[in-house]
Formats: structure tokens, sequence, C-alpha cells
């Protein structure tokens, strides 16, 4: 049963359910088995049936449901016939509605009424009533408007997670794919050029594309793991197929990446400084990616021939340095290793994953030449 089916649904149980009720306040006023000149009025119980079935239509005509039924009601209770049930329902749905003008107005006339002919102890004691009605009917208005924005809220949060979490993989797939085809490409490179003169050295850039692209597939694998847990179309348990396909990129796994630039003709070196330590799960990723992405770019446009990554541990913090022997010419930024790298995304998604985690990155050349990527992670 679709939504819009359920609400008329539960519309025709509340409509039936009110005129049942004012129904019975008829018959118990003048229960048929009395003289006819003591039973309901025909009209009177039309009238009844009329502002029931009129509730029908509540949600979408809040306004012109109030008024029949506001009509129906006060013309049976002239005519000693029907209660209050539906009104009272048709008032807190004008009231929900935003109809609040037309709700007052609907109790002003309905005082106006019923208290023409009645005492003032009556009168005061009605008045009081209709208060009470207006007070709890504005009650309600507010508690469902607020429930209303707590919903959005809600929702509006849980597609800004999903977007960052897809902006997250996004950068993932781009530092994986990156910099596995630039170690391939230039392994491709080198085995063409010396297939023929050192078929040993074309034989080991080959080894190396082999070894870099199923490690590029297998990483690929995880990021793909973890859309399709982020979309809600896996379920993570045991023996499910949900595993990640590739160890958790870490600094840990740095040797690994150094060892693929390595392969493909960089002299590439990592170090640490202070005391070398476990880093939360964020920080551990973000800083392997960061490295990732700057040995790309060296790899890619950089024309020298090393790189130094250094990790810098404080009490509260991690610093990243990478360093190249490019061609970037100091602080103009005119070198080719400068231009290039700004040029992509690469960069953007270093500064983004720094400050995701309140840290911060700088990169561009360095005054003896060269290009360095300055990263900064609270650890």
């Amino acid at each position: 049963m679709t939504k819009t089916a359920r609400r008329w649904v539960a519309d025709a149980g509340i409509a039936t359910a009110a005129t049942g009720a004012d129904l019975a306040l008829s018959l118990a006023r003048h229960p048929w088995h009395e003289p006819v000149s003591r039973q309901p009025n025909s009209f009177g119980i039309m009238l009844v049936v009329v502002g029931g079935a009129a509730l029908l239509w509540r949600r979408p005509y809040p306004r012109t449901v109030l008024a029949v039924v506001l009509a129906a009601t006060l013309g049976a209770a002239a005519l000693e016939a029907g209660g209050w049930f539906a009104l009272f329902v048709a008032f807190f749905t004008a009231v929900l509605r935003g109809q609040r003008v037309a709700a007052i107005a609907s109790l002003v006339i309905g005082y106006g009424v019923s208290a023409w002919h009645s005492t003032a102890e009556a009168d005061l004691l009605l008045l009081a009533g209709l208060v009470t009605l207006l007070s709890v009917a504005e009650l309600s208005r507010a508690l469902n408007a607020r429930a209303v924005a707590d919903r959005r809220q809600r929702a509006e949060a849980t597609a800004r997670r999903a977007s960052e979490e897809r902006v997250a993989i996004a950068r993932d797939l781009h530092d994986v794919v990156a910099h596995s085809i630039s170690v391939i490409n230039v392994q491709a490179n080198t085995a063409l050029h010396l297939m023929d003169r050192q078929p040993e050295r074309a034989r080991e850039a080959l080894t190396a594309i082999r070894d870099v692209s199923g490690q590029a597939l297998a990483e690929i694998g995880t990021v793909l793991n973890a859309l399709r847990d982020t979309a809600g179309t896996a379920q993570a348990g045991p023996g499910d197929g949900t595993a990640p396909l590739a160890p958790v990129p870490g600094v840990a796994r740095l040797d690994e990446l150094a060892a693929r630039a390595r392969s493909a003709g960089f002299a590439v070196s990592v170090a640490a400084e202070g005391t070398v330590r476990q880093l939360p799960a964020g920080v551990d990723t973000a800083a392997y990616r960061i490295v990732q992405e700057a040995l790309t770019n060296t790899v890619r446009h950089s024309a020298g021939r090393s790189a130094r990554v250094l990790l810098r541990y404080g009490t509260e913090d991690l610093v990243i340095e990478v360093d190249d022997d490019g061609t970037g010419t100091g602080a103009g930024g005119s070198g080719d290793n400068a231009a290039r790298a700004r040029s992509g995304s690469g960069l953007t998604g270093m500064a983004e994953r720094a400050r995701a985690l309140g840290g911060s990155l700088d990169a561009g050349p360095r005054p003896g030449g060269g290009f360095r990527v300055l990263a900064k992670l609270p650890a």
C-alpha cells in the first residue's frame, strides 16, 4: 500500500470514528424508543453525516473543510442533533496545517452562536474551554513543527555525510589510480626502449607493471567495497565477502610506495624523526594518501631523479615532508613541476584531506630547486 493510500485509509477511519461518536451523542440525547416527537431531527442527522464525511478532505483543504464542518455542526446543534467530535478534528487539522486565522475565526463564530441564548456562567465555561482547546492545538502545532524540523535536519545531515563519503572515496580512487598509472606508464616506456637492447631490464619493467597493477586492483577493490557499504547494498559481517581486499593504507606501508617509485627509476628514501607511534586511523590513512599523491606528482611531473619522505612525530602532530629534486624554480613557481602539479586535482585532494582532519598543507617550489609538499596533521 502506498503512502497516499495509507493516508486515505487513516482519514477514512478518523472520519468514520468522529461521525459515529457524534451520532452516538444524538442517540444518547434522544433514544429511538421514545415518541417520534422526542426523536432526533432527520435533517440534523444528515448534517452530522455531512460534517463527518467532509473530514475525508481535511488534509488538502483544511480551511474549506473546517468551514463545512462548523456550519454542519452548528446546524445540527440547532436541530438538537450531533456533537462536536468532527469539529474538533477539523479545528486541529486547520491549526496543524497553518490555517490559524481560520481556526480562530471558527472559535469566535462557534462561541458567538453557542453563547447567544446561554447564561453568563455557561458562557465563561465555554470561553475557558475554547481557550484551552486553542492552547492545546497550538502546542500540538509547535511540537509537530519541531518534529518536522528535526526530521529535515537529520535528512540533511545524512545527505551531507553521504556527500562527504563520496568525496573521500573519489579522492581515494584518484590517489590509487593516478599513482599506479604513473608508475605503469614510466615502466612501460622503459620496457619499450629496452626491449631489443636490454631484454632483462625490459623484463624487470614488465614485472614491475604486473606487480603495481595487481596492487592497484586490490586497492580499487577495497575502495569499491567501501562504496558498496556506504550505499547500503552490503551488510558487513563474517564470511559475507565484504572484508577488505587489500591492507588498510597507512604509514606502515610507505616502504611499498617508495619501492614502486624506485621501480620507475626514482631514488626514494623514507625516514622518521621523533618517537614513532600508532596514529589514529584517519590520520594514518591521510598521511599515506598525501605521500602517495606527492610521489605520484614526482613521477609524473618532475624532471628529477630522487625524492625524500620525512615524517616528524611531534607530541601533538605529525609533519609530513616530501621533497624532490625536480625543476621547480624558487618562489616564483614557474618551474614545470610546480605548474603541472598545480594544474591537476592532486594538490587539492591533499589539502582537503589535511583540512578535514584540522590540519594544513603547503606545497610549492623550494628556494634551492625542486618541489616540496609539507603537511601538518593533528595526531
